[in-house]
C-alpha cells in the first residue's frame, strides 16, 4: 500500500521524521512517500483528502475532521511559548489592535491565536519566510512569525511584541497546541492505528538518535547555526511530540471551542484522536 506522508520543509518535521526517512524505522509493505510543502498548502490539501497522513494546523482540523482523525503523537505544542508578533519598534500589546498583522496563513493555529488575543485585528496574508523582510523594511506594521523565525527575529533587529504562546498559558494554564499529524478515516481503524504506531516510532528513534537526527534536520534549517537549530528542535520536537496525553488533549479541544466562541470557527468539532 502506498502511503504519502506529508509534512513541512522544515527543521523539526524533518527531525522528527529521521528514523522513517533514514529508514531505521520499519515500515514493512507500506511504501512510504514523504511530501514536503508549507503547511498552509497541507491545510488546504488535507480538505481534498489528498495524503493518507499529513502535518496540519489544529485550526484546521474543523474542516477536515469528516475525513481525517487526529494521532496524538507529532504534534508541535508550545507550552508556555509559540508565534510571535514582531515589530520594527517597541510595542504595548495593546496596540496591536490598530495595526495590520502579516500572517502566514488563515487557517494556521498562529492565525487562531491572534484571532482570540485581538479579535478585531486586520490581517494580510504573506509567505511565512518572507515576513520578517516585509516587516524589516517597513511594508507592514507586525508581523505573525512561526517557525524559525521565533529565534532569528533579534538578528534582524526586529522587537517582541507578543508571544501568543505566552498569553495563551497566562489565560488558560495549558500549552498552545499549533499542529499536528492526522491520519484519513478511509484507511480503516487497523492501517490508522499502524500508521499511529510508525509516527511514534519515527519521533522515538529521533529523540533516541538526535545527534544523527539533528545532522539531518540541519540539511532543512534555512541558514540556521547549529546551535540554534538545536534549540528550535528541542522546542517542538520533544515528550509531547511522543504523546500529547491528557493535557495536550484539553489544550487541543478548549483551543478548538474558544475558537468556535470567537466566530473564528464556524462549527464546534469534538478532536478525535486514533487509539493506538
Amino acid at each position: 500500500m502506498r502511503i504519502s506522508l506529508a509534512h513541512s520543509p522544515d527543521s523539526d518535521d524533518a527531525f522528527m521524521f529521521y528514523g522513517l526517512a533514514s529508514g531505521n524505522v520499519p515500515t514493512g509493505d507500506l511504501d512510504v512517500r514523504h511530501t514536503l510543502t508549507d503547511i498552509e498548502t497541507l491545510n488546504r490539501e488535507a480538505m481534498e483528502g489528498r495524503h493518507e497522513v499529513t502535518a496540519i494546523s489544529f485550526h484546521a482540523y474543523p474542516y477536515v475532521a469528516d475525513k481525517y482523525a487526529l494521532m496524538p503523537c507529532g504534534g508541535s505544542i508550545g507550552d508556555g511559548y509559540g508565534p510571535l508578533l514582531v515589530a520594527r519598534e517597541p510595542m504595548d500589546p495593546r496596540e496591536i489592535a490598530g495595526k495590520t498583522v502579516l500572517v502566514p496563513g488563515t487557517l494556521t493555529s498562529a492565525f487562531l491565536a491572534l484571532k482570540l488575543f485581538a479579535p478585531g485585528v486586520a490581517t494580510r496574508v504573506f509567505t511565512f519566510d518572507k515576513i520578517l523582510d516585509e516587516v524589516r523594511a517597513g511594508r507592514a506594521d507586525v508581523g505573525l512569525i512561526i517557525h524559525e523565525g521565533q529565534l532569528t527575529f533579534g538578528g534582524q533587529g526586529l522587537h517582541k511584541v507578543l508571544d501568543l504562546g505566552a498569553w495563551w498559558k497566562g489565560e488558560t494554564g495549558l500549552p498552545l497546541p499549533l499542529g499536528g499529524n492526522a491520519v484519513r478515516r478511509d484507511l480503516g481503524p487497523d492501517v490508522m492505528a499502524r500508521l499511529t504506531r510508525m509516527v511514534r516510532d519515527t519521533v522515538r528513534y529521533s529523540l533516541e538518535h538526535r545527534p544523527q537526527a539533528l545532522e539531518y534536520a540541519m540539511t532543512f534549517a534555512r541558514g540556521m547555526e547549529t546551535g540554534i537549530a538545536d534549540r528550535f528542535v528541542g522546542m517542538w520536537v520533544n515528550e509531547m511530540t511522543l504523546d500529547c496525553g491528557e493535557r495536550g488533549r484539553r489544550a487541543i479541544q478548549l483551543l478548538l471551542d474558544r475558537g468556535h466562541e470567537a466566530g473564528v470557527i464556524p462549527q464546534r468539532v469534538v478532536a478525535d484522536f486514533v487509539d493506538a
